[in-house]
This record gives C-alpha cells, sequence and structure tokens, in this order.
C-alpha cells in the first residue's frame, strides 16, 4: 500500500508525520524500524500519527521512536504536528486541542509557523514518573561506571533524569546517557538531559532520548530541564534552552503550573512509500 508522508522537524529533531485520518494502514513495530532506517528507509527520530480524537479534542497524537516503541510525549513533534495540521488544511484554528497518551496538549501557531504548546503540568511524585525511590526528592543518585551521579527525575508526559554537568560539550552523553536510559531504577526507561547553567535565564542541553539515542534537540527535554533547574534554586522562568539544532523559549510558574514550550516547526519535503 502506498502511504503520503511528510518529513518535517524541531530544531533538527526530525519526524516523518503521516495523516492516519484519510489513510487507513497496519503499522507494527517492525515496519516503524524499517522507515526509521535512515540508510533503506525515510530516516527520523519519532513517527508522527494524525489520528481522530477519542474525546473531544480536535485530534489525537500518536508517537513511535525508532526502535517501534510507543510513547506519550514529545514536544519537538507537538510543534510539527501543530504545523501539518495547518499545511494540510485539517485544522483552520489558531490553537488546537490534541489527544496524546499523557492527556491532551494545546498547541497554537502563528503566522510565521512559531508554535507555542501547553506542555502541561509536570509530575515529581515517583511511582508516577515512574522512578524507583521511596519519596520525592530534588535530586536521587546512582551508581553509573563506578562514579556516584545526582539527578532530578520528573515526568513531562514521559520520563526524564536531568543531571547537571559543568562543560555540555565534554559531557560523557553517549555513555552514560545509554547506561541511565534502561536503568534499573527507570521501569520504563527515561530521557536523560545533561544541563550546563550559563545564566539564571538561560541554559545549554543535550538529550539522549529514550529509543532514539542523542537527538538535537528535545522538546519535553529543555522542559524538564527548566522545571529541574528552577526546582534547584538556579533557574527563574523564562529561561532559554540551547541545543544543537537551535533555541527554545520555556515558561513555567511553578509547581501545580503547565510548562509553555514555544519553538519553530519546520517542514522539509512530502514523499510517498510503499507499506
Amino acid at each position: 500500500m502506498l502511504i503520503q508522508f511528510s518529513k518535517m522537524h524541531g530544531l533538527g529533531n526530525d519526524f516523518v508525520v503521516i495523516d492516519a485520518l484519510n489513510q487507513q494502514f497496519d503499522l507494527p513495530a517492525s515496519k516503524v524500524r524499517a522507515l526509521a532506517d535512515r540508510n533503506f528507509g525515510i530516516g527520523f527520530d519519532q513517527l508522527l500519527l494524525v489520528k481522530a480524537a477519542q474525546g473531544t479534542a480536535d485530534f489525537r497524537y500518536e508517537i513511535y521512536n525508532a526502535d517501534g516503541s510507543e510513547v506519550s510525549q514529545c514536544g519537538n513533534g507537538a510543534r510539527c504536528f501543530a504545523l501539518f495540521v495547518k499545511m494540510k488544511g485539517l485544522s483552520n484554528k489558531p490553537t488546537i486541542r490534541v489527544e496524546t497518551g499523557a492527556g491532551e496538549l494545546e498547541l497554537s501557531i502563528d503566522d510565521n509557523n512559531l508554535v507555542q504548546v501547553n506542555m502541561g503540568v509536570p509530575i515529581f511524585t515517583p511511582t508516577l514518573i515512574p522512578l524507583e525511590a521511596e519519596r520525592e526528592q530534588t535530586t536521587y543518585s546512582v551508581s553509573i561506571n563506578d562514579q556516584q551521579l545526582s539527578f532530578a527525575a520528573l515526568s513531562m508526559g514521559n520520563p526524564h533524569a536531568v543531571i547537571q554537568v559543568d562543560d555540555i560539550e565534554s559531557a560523557d552523553v553517549a555513555s552514560i546517557g545509554k547506561i541511565m536510559e534502561s536503568h534499573p531504577v527507570f521501569p520504563q526507561r527515561a530521557n536523560i538531559g545533561f544541563a550546563q547553567t550559563i545564566s539564571s535565564n538561560k541554559i545549554k542541553l543535550r538529550v539522549y532520548e529514550r529509543g532514539a539515542a542523542e537527538t538535537l534537540a528535545c522538546g519535553s527535554g529543555a522542559c524538564a530541564a527548566v522545571v529541574a533547574g528552577i526546582e534547584q534554586g538556579l533557574l527563574t522562568t523564562p529561561v532559554n534552552v540551547e541545543l544543537a539544532g537551535g533555541l527554545l523559549d520555556i515558561e513555567w510558574a511553578g509547581r501545580d503550573k503547565p510548562v509553555i514550550m514555544t519553538g519553530p516547526a519546520t517542514f522539509v519535503f512530502d514523499g510517498s512509500i510503499e507499506l
């Protein structure tokens, strides 16, 4: 079956977006992995499906990692989702509500394709992150490569650990990220962020993403890093987050308040592929 798709990216975090409202197809994990292959498939960090809402929202948003696993949240993907819906004429609303596995998102897009995403309220309760810990703490500790690492943990609809580093360029993202991503302390694995504080309103960030390794940008990871920094007294809202792929602006007014992310989304090309 021939399927139409769009290739998009949010600060270099790249996606294949498929309209699953007007196309019917079967997509097991093996096919997702084949499509994600950058040599023999299309290549992407995540696959995004635009589906019919099950409730009162405008759409449903499904996300699959390059390894075929399904996840509940992706901030950069959410921005691309909003641009895709606008470009394909699926909605002419300036703000749409979208169902995800982690609850509803509110996406607003302007004429310059700058997208603001209400990412929801961060979760700190260990059992809900989920994190193997007896009680909630500002930071936790884990042994990696014979050294004790301190990290913050929270959920932005997906689990995140945030490690504060002195120099983002020399941080051992590949080794530590790979081990921590699937460490037993995270029953559902986790996205591992490495954050360098530049000032109270700016950080540099690298993220080893669950199921995708290090990416050029991670929207939910940027939100998690800012929330963790504010909780630790290192940052003050709003915060500019510098990732390898570009900049995001993150706002968080504190506990029980939603995190607001603003950043660009970019269309690359349309294509078709036989499934």
